[in-house]
């Protein structure tokens, strides 16, 4: 005969509190506040988990076997790897879900057990959706494992602002600001949620132009400065230029930092080749080309090609001839064209002797005709404060002259532009200077070979990071 104890409620001796109390048809187990579980090894039916899991908050970083009932956290940032299931019974299940995102990169392979089937095949099943979170559920030895659940939705929270690497990093308030003085990319890792905040502010400063003996043009000068991330800019910013904005995404931008143009030989070589100054390479970011500025002309005993300017993001200065003539024209400045202008023409050169090449264009003024008073200075850059202070970019260098007098003096300095120099077959002669390094300076320009070379440009991008 079976044993029988017959009690409504079970007390527990030392405080008297309530382990199991039976109400009606109401069976409560413990009281609030206390924790049931099972020992291990023990299982349970009839009751607890229908077609959920316990979730392991441990995520996994390697390959493991999977636990009938229990839910994964799977991390593939360092890598892709393999899901072992158990051996299937009716009723076993598994979820798994992408802890970092990163599934669409680096995979998760979950595998079958022996004979096993996922979806009535024996193979691997591939997870490569970015966010994605499964659940599996064995049915029977004809389906095997079936998917219950599949979320391809990545719901995490945002941040009002943009996350991004790249180039040299620093602050300036509650900005952000990536400066490039070489090539890199700007690699956006998240977008803000507040749109606005995703229009960075830039400024892309091509390289300057060579010379010879008229100074090279300033590189190309293109600014946008977004309300989102305000500063003190250049005259020349194109925010009000709806094409001129730069909306980022969860992207990488290449970025290109053009260098300053070659010295021109004096070569009687036809335009632009080595016997006048070279044009400066370009700067990019995203769809923003600013252009090198053009090179400087050389002297020739008469008018000619060789004697202008070369156009450019700002024109070269033009060289003199001998014969009296009309002057030269400098080069085109803001060739190709955009709005507002990356950069002006460069100065005429006058047609007899004494020689004066002009100067070079800038980003903020045309480059100056050459005189015997006052050499040939180049065309004045722009200021901006993107990078936290106040620096001047993209200023012409000066012409070159053949007597006495001083040559091209600076655009000022702060610009970036070079000197002119006065031939040093005279006597104190004052050598002409190259463009500065990443301020986008044309060359200084020179009456005796060679000319000099341009300055590099820069790439700043400034956003809001908090």
């Amino acid at each position: 005969m079976t044993s029988k104890i017959k009690v409504d409620n079970i007390n527990k001796v030392s405080d008297d509190s309530n382990i199991i109390n039976k109400c009606g048809t109401t069976i409560t187990l413990g009281a609030s506040g206390d924790s049931i579980a099972l020992a291990s090894g023990a299982t349970q039916t009839g009751f607890g988990r229908t077609g959920t899991v316990d979730w392991d908050t441990t995520p996994k970083t390697a390959t493991f076997t999977a636990v009938s009932g229990e839910g994964y956290f799977c991390n593939t940032s360092g890598g892709a790897f393999t899901v072992n299931l158990p051996a299937g019974s009716a009723g076993a299940i598994i979820s798994l879900a992408d802890y970092a995102a990163t599934w669409q990169t680096s995979n998760v392979t979950v595998a079958p057990n022996g004979t096993d089937k996922i979806g009535s095949l024996n193979e691997n099943a591939i997870l490569n959706v970015e966010g994605q979170s499964v659940t599996f559920v064995f049915v029977d030895s004809t389906q095997g494992w079936i998917n219950t659940m599949d979320s391809t939705s990545n719901v995490r929270g945002v941040s009002p602002f943009i996350v991004a690497t790249g180039g040299t990093e620093t602050t300036s308030g509650n900005c952000k600001i990536h400066t490039f003085t070489g090539p890199g990319t700007f690699t956006v890792n998240g977008v803000a949620s507040c749109a606005s905040n995703n229009i960075v502010s830039y400024m892309v400063v091509a390289g300057g132009g060579g010379s010879q003996e008229g100074g090279g043009g300033a590189g190309g000068f293109r600014e946008v400065v977004s309300p989102s991330s305000p500063y003190t800019g250049s005259p020349l910013n194109g925010y009000p230029t709806p094409g001129n904005r730069i909306t980022v995404t969860e992207t990488g931008f290449p970025i290109t930092v053009g260098g300053g143009g070659a010295a021109g030989d004096g070569s009687p070589a036809p335009v632009p080749a080595a016997g006048t100054g070279q044009p400066g390479n370009n700067s990019t970011f995203s769809s923003i080309t600013s252009a090198g500025g053009g090179g400087g002309g050389r002297y020739t005993n008469n008018p000619g090609d060789r004697n202008k300017g070369i156009p450019g993001g700002s024109g070269g200065g033009s060289a003199a001839h001998v014969n009296p003539a009309p002057l030269t024209a400098g080069g085109t400045g803001n060739t190709p064209p955009v709005t507002p202008p990356q950069g002006q023409n460069g100065g005429p050169s006058n047609g007899g002797y004494p020689n004066f090449g002009g100067g070079g264009g800038g980003a903020g003024a045309v480059g100056t005709t050459g005189n015997p008073s006052s050499g040939a200075p180049g065309g004045d850059g722009v200021s901006t404060s993107i990078t936290g202070a106040s620096v001047g970019y993209a200023g012409g260098g000066g012409g070159g002259v053949s007597n006495t007098i001083p040559g091209g003096s600076p655009v000022p300095a702060t610009f970036g532009g070079g000197n002119g120099a006065n031939t040093p077959t005279q006597p104190s002669p004052r050598p002409a200077t190259a463009g500065v390094a990443n301020r986008g300076g044309g060359a200084g320009g020179t009456w005796s070979s060679p000319g000099t070379t341009g300055g590099s440009g820069m790439v700043v991008i400034r956003y809001k990071f908090q």
